[in-house]
């Protein structure tokens, strides 16, 4: 599992970089790199409950703030939000931020279910 955690590091830490060309990069690269920090620390053995906890919890709901936008995305039928990189279209970059976060507790909760596992 340990190159598990290394490569989901490496793959936030990207996230975290391509997030400087963001309107937003403040918000993002460090959302993104401190995910990616605590897939380092997992591949180093340190799981942090409280801190994936915390994480999950803070990200989860600011994901969650964001589920009306989506809900409206997916009424028009889902329309592509790959078309360019630039958001051309409102929705555009709330759903490609939600579904940013879902990824990023996806991976923090599977963090979560690994410590849980290897304390079993």
């Amino acid at each position: 599992m340990k190159y598990v955690y290394l490569l989901l590091a490496v793959i936030f830490a990207l996230f975290a970089y391509w997030q400087f060309n963001d309107p937003d990069p403040w918000l993002w690269v460090p959302t993104y790199g401190w995910v990616a920090v605590l897939c380092g620390m997992a591949a180093a053995g340190r799981f942090h409950k409280v801190l994936l906890i915390a994480t999950a919890v803070v990200l989860g709901g600011w994901m969650l703030t964001m589920v009306p936008g989506f809900v409206d995305w997916i009424s028009m039928g889902a329309p592509t939000i790959t078309g360019s990189m630039k958001a051309e279209s409102p929705y555009v970059e709330l759903v490609r931020e939600f579904l940013g976060l879902l990824i990023a507790v996806v991976a923090v909760v599977f963090l979560l279910v690994q410590r849980a596992r290897s304390e079993e």
